[in-house]
């Protein structure tokens, strides 16, 4: 799963902009940053800092940046387009060493030292460089009381992009690809007897977003929570009674209690939520992914279990398929833009899809192998939201 890093990378290739005299683009992965003109070669080892990094001011200086990204103190990356390119992120340069290693340096205005660390193409640099990564404030409709739950019950959920790893997923491997709705992620996970506890929604039920639960932590079942977004959104999918169901079902045909935690992962979506709204008057919730198991020893479902589960075991909708078939670049490329179909009546872009092999593999560097493709028009459109 997806974590935020600012790593040494290797160059892929230069690319050169129409009519740009002084600018060219630098490949990185699947992304492309404009750099000035032969400042990289392809091979080189550059330090890729990704969109949603707020950048320290002696940074920015060093990279003749001070006053020209985006927000309140103009120190956060964000995606943009110049002489009609799409620039995601920005390359830093580094002091080359050989082939293998290279030294970053830099004069520490606070410490009045100068800064030296040896780095290798993989290293994660966040820390010395002094980057973090820009968090929006919650806005109060989806924000509420919370409690430690404990990372057992909870999951910590992301999903990388795939021009951070463009050569995971093989041509011809069987992948679904499904729409990418702009709302927030809602995690709603029903307890074994053994993890069941009075600070629980219903004493069995846990409720957490994105970032409550990667830190293990869950929304209370207060009256106040009761009228978050997440909590709206899961009474109107009937989610308590699908899951108590899926509890007694277990009895009835498995002939066995439930011994571990089952988690349905979905996005809570509608007017209010985000900047993206569908046409929808009230919140809704459509699943995407679904895993058993405490976090130490958790299991995802391949995609037909997925699906079975959600459509003809509890009767919960699911987000759009908009393809299933053997992997290919160019149709992820064309499914990734255009206009959403939840409104029926394309009310506006597109956010992206997720891509996943169909059956379930792991990768040595990404983990589990499931990535976004996010529209351009999404990532360049004016004032957007990301709230997690």
């Amino acid at each position: 799963m997806s974590t935020f890093a600012v790593k040494v990378a290797r160059i892929r290739a230069i690319e050169p902009i129409e009519n740009a005299d002084v600018i060219e683009l630098a490949v990185i992965g699947d992304y492309r940053s404009v750099v000035r003109k032969g400042d990289f070669r392809a091979g080189d080892l550059a330090v890729y800092v990704p969109e949603a990094s707020l950048v320290p001011e002696w940074l920015l200086e060093k990279m003749g940046l001070t006053g020209k990204l985006t927000g309140k103190l103009k120190n956060r990356v964000k995606a943009m387009k110049l002489r009609g390119c799409l620039s995601q992120g920005l390359v830093y340069g580094l002091n080359q060493l050989d082939n293998d290693q290279c030294m970053m340096v830099y004069f520490n205005l606070t410490s009045e030292k100068l800064l030296t660390l040896r780095v290798h193409e993989g290293d994660d640099v966040i820390d010395f460089l002094g980057i973090v990564k820009y968090e929006p404030a919650i806005p109060a409709y989806m924000s509420g009381d919370v409690y430690n739950a404990g990372t057992d019950v909870t999951l910590n959920y992301d999903i990388d992009n795939f021009k951070a790893y463009p050569d995971v997923l093989a041509p011809g491997e069987e992948v679904v690809m499904t729409e990418k709705l702009h709302g927030t992620l809602c995690g709603v996970g029903i307890l074994p007897t053994q993890d069941w506890d009075v600070k629980h929604y219903m004493g069995k039920y846990v409720v957490f977003s994105k970032g409550y639960g990667g830190k293990g932590l869950c929304f209370t079942g207060s009256e106040r929570n009761l009228g978050n977004v997440y909590f709206r959104a899961l009474i109107n999918a009937d989610m308590f009674n699908k899951l108590h169901e899926l509890v007694e079902w277990y009895a009835a045909e498995r002939k066995e209690i439930l011994n571990h935690p089952i988690f349905v992962l979905g996005e809570v979506y509608g007017r209010g939520v985000q900047d993206l709204a569908y046409g929808n008057n009230e919140v809704s919730f459509r699943a995407f992914d679904v895993a058993e198991g405490h976090r130490n020893d958790l299991r995802y479902y391949g995609f037909d279990q997925f699906y079975s589960f959600c459509v003809d075991l509890i009767g919960v909708e699911t987000v759009p398929v908009l393809y299933r078939g053997p992997f290919d670049k160019e149709k992820m490329i064309e499914l990734t833009n255009g206009t959403e179909t939840i409104s029926g009546t394309a009310q506006h872009i597109r956010e992206g899809i997720v891509i996943r092999p169909v059956v379930e593999r792991y990768h040595n560097e990404l983990g589990r192998v499931i990535l976004k493709s996010v529209s351009e028009d999404y990532l360049l459109r004016k004032n957007g939201t990301e709230y997690n």
